[in-house]
């Protein structure tokens, strides 16, 4: 519910409806985000949504993680393809059904045939990268180089010291991540892709180095010449996704 441009989430996930199609594991996930005006981001969006927004702004998201015990329906996770290094740039966004979820600009993954197939069977814009996720105590190195398709070599590198546990989310905080779907563009239709997980365990945390250029290339120069608005970890959740429905007006 919007009020006074302040969105309110529930932290807890609506139940899916119809058959379970995909569960994974979401794992040592860094949420770094930009505030940036709606107009910004609105002609990026599929249609039949429009840019969500807290207090006057939305936000453009660079998470770096790892993918862990992907598997199909309710079934056991898929050897080796199941496991991989992610980065995705992704936007937040809200239909006429009020349902606010994510739209992926760009992921990143280290299995070029996870990423063949999100793109066909999800109008995902996955891509084909060399990815490497490093741990060392409270320190997470996270580096990325795409394969294809270009532009070749768009990736970065986030290294980030992380801190005490958050007790309670500031309303940005709970705006980046209590998100149960996205909005993706497919044959024409804009498509709704539910999800559900538990919320989110989250930590404070610093960013020691960064580097990256894929928010450029997903459409948004400039954005990351500034020091985010948000940084913030967490250990991760297990996730299930339901199955697409239409979006309409």
């Amino acid at each position: 519910m919007d009020t006074a441009g302040v969105t309110t989430f529930d932290p807890v996930a609506p139940p899916l409806s119809g058959p379970h199609i995909m569960a994974q594991d979401w794992r040592r996930l860094t949420f770094v985000h930009w505030a940036v005006e709606p107009d910004l981001v609105a002609p990026l969006l599929p249609p039949r949504t429009r840019p969500d927004i807290l207090d006057g702004a939305t936000y453009v998201g660079l998470i770096p993680f790892q993918m862990q015990r992907a598997g199909f329906g309710r079934g056991p996770a898929v050897p080796f393809f199941g496991d991989f290094a992610e980065t995705n740039v992704r936007l937040y966004s809200v239909d006429a059904q009020g349902r606010h979820g994510v739209v992926f600009r760009s992921l990143e993954a280290s299995r070029l045939l996870v990423a063949l197939g999100a793109r066909l069977a999800f109008a995902t814009p996955y891509t084909w990268a060399r990815m490497r996720v490093t741990v060392d105590g409270d320190t997470i190195d996270y580096t990325t180089s795409r394969r294809w398709p270009g532009p070749r070599a768009a990736g970065g590198r986030i290294t980030v010291r992380l801190g005490e546990a958050i007790a309670q989310p500031s309303p940005v905080e709970e705006f980046v991540t209590a998100r149960f779907g996205l909005h993706t563009h497919w044959l024409g239709q804009t498509l709704w892709i539910p999800n559900q997980h538990g919320p989110w365990p989250l930590r404070r945390a610093e960013l020691e180095h960064f580097d990256d250029n894929l928010v450029s290339a997903a459409g948004l120069p400039g954005v990351v010449d500034r020091v985010p608005d948000s940084v913030v970890h967490s250990d991760g959740v297990r996730t299930e996704f339901g199955l697409p429905s239409r979006v309409r007006a």
